[in-house]
């Protein structure tokens, strides 16, 4: 498993992606996610993926050598938009190829991707892009994807990062949804891969690999945890009693009153019948006595 995350914001765009594969508990490797496409002073892409290893390793192929699909690649597409068209259409034909084969050994096509970056004369751009070749692009209301295990670092995004947020910020929120994820997931593992994109830049101006002796990501991982349980010890525990309003737990809910406790109806006894079974017995007929 894997888990990928991607924000595009006013300023820029941010792409973070662990590193480790898992095809059982004694299989576990290290493969880079992340794949960066530069053209200078021209464009800059950068493409994330999770799913099958030997699924999106193809499809990152085909981008990488400048394959043609219609006439095309990432290095001549006219804007951002065409170029996700592009890996589109490489995950259609590396499922063309191998979709049988997989179906076969019981294997779904498994593959997702978070593709983005900016062409020179527009914004940059965010898209998700489905096992199907198909995708999504990210807006100002909704300005984040994620790919593989996105379930713990979802709620940190959800309540800090909006379209507005700097980059800075959204580079320490990303990096505590990272954390979260590897906590509570060990499919999801260190090394990570950071690029901080700046528009209009259309190069790497920041780009790292984290891992357990970073510093930055060493503080994040202590004080987060240090903070999460300061900031839960804070919050008053709930009153049973009423005598704190603020804090009052029984009080009594507008839409639904509360859930019935049933007991028995007093003064009624329900009995249980007593089934008896009659056993008949055969007399024995009375020996006769022989005179002799």
């Amino acid at each position: 498993m894997t888990y990928c995350v991607g924000l595009c914001l006013k300023d820029g765009l941010v792409f973070l992606s662990d590193t480790r594969t898992n095809a059982g508990v004694d299989q576990i490797g290290t493969f880079r996610k992340m794949t960066l496409f530069q053209k200078d002073k021209d464009r800059f892409f950068a493409l994330m993926s999770a799913g099958n290893l030997a699924i999106t390793q193809s499809v990152k192929e085909i981008l990488l050598q400048g394959q043609l699909i219609h006439g095309k690649n990432l290095w001549t597409a006219k804007n951002s938009y065409e170029a996700a068209v592009i890996v589109g259409d490489a995950i259609k034909q590396v499922h063309e190829r191998d979709h049988e084969a997989l179906e076969k050994a019981g294997l779904d096509f498994n593959c997702n991707m978070i593709f983005g970056g900016q062409v020179k004369g527009e914004k940059p751009r965010l898209f998700n892009i489905y096992s199907a070749g198909n995708f999504i692009e990210s807006t100002p209301e909704t300005c984040y994807f994620q790919i593989g295990e996105s379930k713990y670092g979802k709620p940190i995004l959800d309540r800090v990062l909006n379209f507005d947020t700097p980059l800075n910020l959204a580079t320490k929120c990303a990096l505590i949804s990272m954390d979260s994820t590897l906590k509570s997931n060990i499919s999801v593992g260190l090394p990570l891969d950071m690029l901080v994109y700046e528009k209009d830049s259309l190069k790497a101006t920041k780009l790292v690999t984290l891992d357990d002796a970073n510093p930055y990501f060493a503080m994040i991982h202590r004080l987060w945890g240090e903070k999460l349980r300061e900031a839960f010890n804070s919050i008053a525990e709930p009153s049973w009693s009423g005598a704190n309003k603020s804090t009052a737990i029984s009080m009594p809910a507008k839409k639904m009153g509360v859930v019935p406790v049933n007991k028995p109806i007093a003064g009624k006894v329900v009995a249980k019948k007593r089934t008896t079974t009659a056993v008949k017995t055969k007399k024995k007929p009375a020996s006769k006595t022989r005179s002799k």
